[in-house]
C-alpha cells in the first residue's frame, strides 16, 4: 500500500510547513509519481500538487484560511494537468476501454431486443445508462485520436505549403493537449469509487479507557466534529447523548447531512488517544485516555429492508448520569436485529411539550408515547446505517482479502490519532502527519490537513490497484 507522510510545523504566517515522504508498494504508483517528479524538478511537494492540486501554504492568519471545505478532485481531472500518463497505465486503460465498448454494445442490443422481459429490459437499461458518461469520454477520445492521426499525416506529407503545414502543426499540438486531458478524465472515471462517499453519515463517539477523563474527551471530540460540520455547511443533528457523572459523554451519536459528508469523515473511524492533565487531577500529572469514533454512511429504507420478525423491540426506563433515573416512564428504546445480533439503544428523546397536557395522568401517557415513538425512529435509522456498513464491509472483504475497510489501518480498533495537549500537537499515525496547533484542530479548523492526506492516500491506492 502506498504511504504519504508529512510533518507539519508552524512557519510564521504562512501556515504549516509540509515535508512529504512517499513510499509506494507497486510500480504503477511509483511510475506515476516519478513522472511528476521529473516534470517538477525533483520537488516531491510540487509533484504532489500536480497529482492532487494540493494547496500551497500561502500567507494566512490561520490554517482555516487555506483549508479546503469540499471533497478534493481526483488527480487527473482538470485541463491544468497536461502531463502524459505512464505508458503502462495507458495500456491498461486501453484494455478497459475495449471491454467497456463491448459491454455497452451488448447492453444496447439487450435493450433493443423485443423479446426481452420487463425485468431483463430494466436491468440492461440501468447498466447501459451507468456506462453513458464513460462511453461519451471514450468516443470523444477516439475521435480526438483520429484527428491527431490526420493532422500528423498533414504535417508529414504537406511539404509544399509551408503555411498550411505550420497551421496543422499548431493544431496538432492543441489536439495532443486535448487528448491528454481526455485521457486524464477517462482515467479518473475508471478508478474505483466508493458509492457511499456522497451520502450523509452517522457519527458515534464512545468513551474508552481513562474513566471520567475519557468521557470529557469524548465530549470534546463530538463537539469538534459538530464545529467541522458547521464550517463545511453541513447539518448536524444530535441523535443521543449519555452523560457521565462529570457531564462528559459516555456515548454520543449524531447525523451529519451534506454533500460528501461520509466521503470526508469516513477516515475518522478508529481510536483517538488523548494525553493531557484532567480537570480532576490535582497533582498535575498527565493522563492517557482514549475514545472510539465510528462514522457510518446513512442508509435509506431501500438499502436495508428491516422485517418486523427480525426485530426485537424493548422499552425500558432511561438512566441518567451516575445511574439516577431521568424520568419515571419507560420511554427508552432498545432494538435488537436478531439475525446479526446488532443492538441499538436510544434514550435521548423527552417531551418538551408535556407541560401543555393538562392532567398528570395524560402527561405520563403523552411522555411514554412521544418518547418511544421518537426514540424508535432514531434507533431504526442507526440500525439501518450499521447493517448497511456491515454489508459494505462484507463485500469489500470479498473483493480484496488483503485490504482493510479503513485506509491505512488493518483494524478499526487501532489507534489512529493522538492529541497531546501538553505539547500542543496532534499526530495522525496512519499518514505520519504531526500538526502543532491542537486548538485549531479541536475547533474543527485544521482537520482537513489530515483528511486531505488520507484522501490522497486513497487515490494513490486506487492508482496502485488500477491494473489489478
Amino acid at each position: 500500500m502506498p504511504e504519504a507522510c508529512w510533518t507539519a510545523k508552524p512557519r510564521g504566517p504562512a501556515g504549516p510547513e509540509l515535508k512529504p515522504t512517499l513510499r509506494f508498494a507497486t510500480s504503477a504508483a511509483a511510475a506515476m509519481m516519478q513522472h511528476h517528479l521529473r516534470r517538477c524538478g525533483g520537488s516531491a511537494l510540487a509533484a504532489l500538487r500536480r497529482l492532487r492540486h494540493f494547496p500551497a501554504a500561502t500567507p494566512a492568519s490561520s490554517p482555516a484560511a487555506w483549508r479546503r471545505p469540499s471533497l478534493p478532485s481526483r488527480p487527473y481531472s482538470t485541463a491544468e494537468n497536461s502531463a502524459e500518463l505512464p505508458a503502462n497505465l495507458v495500456a491498461i486503460m486501453e484494455q478497459r476501454m475495449k471491454l467497456i465498448e463491448q459491454k455497452s454494445a451488448y447492453l444496447q442490443d439487450q435493450v433493443n431486443q423485443p423479446s426481452a422481459s420487463p425485468e431483463e429490459y430494466a436491468r440492461a437499461n440501468k447498466e447501459f445508462h451507468k456506462l453513458e458518461s464513460t462511453m461519451g469520454l471514450i468516443k470523444e477520445l477516439r475521435s480526438k485520436q483520429k484527428e491527431i492521426e490526420g493532422l500528423k499525416s498533414l504535417v508529414t506529407n504537406n511539404r509544399e505549403d509551408k503555411d498550411m503545414r505550420e497551421m496543422a502543426a499548431e493544431e496538432l499540438l492543441e489536439a495532443i493537449d486535448e487528448e491528454k486531458r481526455l485521457q486524464h478524465e477517462l482515467f479518473t472515471s475508471l478508478l474505483p469509487k466508493d458509492e457511499a462517499d456522497e451520502r450523509d453519515c452517522i457519527l458515534e463517539v464512545r468513551a474508552g479507557t481513562g474513566g471520567e477523563e475519557a468521557s470529557l474527551f469524548a465530549m470534546d471530540i463530538f463537539k469538534m466534529y459538530e464545529k467541522y460540520a458547521q464550517k463545511n455547511g453541513w447539518k448536524f443533528d444530535v441523535i443521543d447523548i449519555m452523560e457521565s457523572a462529570v457531564k462528559g459523554y459516555k456515548e454520543a451519536s449524531g447525523t451529519i447531512s451534506g454533500a460528501g459528508a461520509f466521503g470526508k469523515l469516513k477516515f475518522e473511524s478508529g481510536i483517538h488517544r488523548v494525553q493531557r492533565v484532567p480537570v480532576t487531577e490535582k497533582s498535575g500529572r498527565v493522563h492517557t485516555s482514549a475514545v472510539s469514533v465510528a462514522v457510518l454512511p446513512q442508509a435509506d429504507e431501500v438499502d436495508v429492508q428491516l422485517r418486523n420478525e427480525d426485530l426485537r423491540i424493548d422499552t425500558y426506563r432511561s438512566g441518567g448520569s451516575g445511574g439516577q433515573s431521568v424520568n419515571t416512564t419507560d420511554s427508552a428504546v432498545r432494538i435488537t436485529h436478531i439475525p446479526t445480533g446488532t443492538v441499538v439503544a436510544i434514550q435521548d428523546e423527552r417531551s418538551q411539550h408535556m407541560e401543555r397536557v393538562p392532567k398528570p395522568q395524560l402527561q405520563i401517557l403523552y411522555c411514554i408515547v412521544y418518547g418511544v415513538t421518537m426514540n424508535k425512529a432514531k434507533a431504526l435509522k442507526v440500525l439501518r446505517a450499521r447493517l448497511y456498513e456491515l454489508e459494505r464491509h462484507r463485500l469489500h472483504m470479498d473483493r480484496s482479502k488483503l485490504r482493510s475497510e479503513q485506509i491505512g489501518s488493518g483494524d478499526r480498533s487501532e489507534r489512529i490519532r493522538t492529541y497531546n495537549f501538553p505539547q500542543g500537537r496532534v499526530t495522525d499515525h496512519r499518514v505520519g502527519i504531526t500538526h502543532h496547533s491542537i486548538a485549531d484542530v479541536m475547533e474543527g479548523e485544521s482537520l482537513d490537513i489530515f483528511i486531505d492526506a488520507l484522501l490522497l492516500q486513497e487515490e494513490m491506492d486506487a492508482i496502485a490497484s488500477f491494473g489489478a
